[in-house]
């Protein structure tokens, strides 16, 4: 079992920025195998999309449209992911999702809302 905790998530006018965090607890040997966590959303009436993740080893993967405004990095010792978020467009309003994967296994957290007004 692992568990994910977010923060970071609320209110921000378009252009401020907004840092996510989210960090991972449980089984330890398996926090400790090949993994990704990453950060999904989805907006209302949308699909859930992925906005970016990173491996274990530091590899990232970015959505098109968050490129050059968002940097995901993590933190291996504390199990610990984060979404530097700059920037910021009302198009960006969604339900951030924290999620860990492994090989066999997944998991993902509650859910942080992010609001970008105009």
């Amino acid at each position: 079992q692992v568990q994910l905790v977010e923060s970071g998530g609320g209110l921000v006018q378009a252009g401020g920025s907004l840092r996510l965090s989210c960090a991972a607890s449980g089984n330890i040997f398996r926090l400790n195998t090949m993994n990704t966590m990453g950060w999904y959303r989805q907006a209302p009436g949308k699909q859930r999309e992925l906005v970016a993740d990173i491996t274990r080893g530091g590899s990232t993967n970015y959505a098109d449209s968050v490129k050059g405004r968002f940097t995901i990095s993590r933190e291996n010792a504390r199990n610990t992911v984060y979404l530097q978020m700059n920037s910021l467009k009302p198009e960006d309003t969604a339900i951030y999702y924290c999620k860990w994967t492994g090989s066999n296994y997944d998991y993902w957290g509650q859910g942080t809302q992010v609001t970008v007004s105009s």
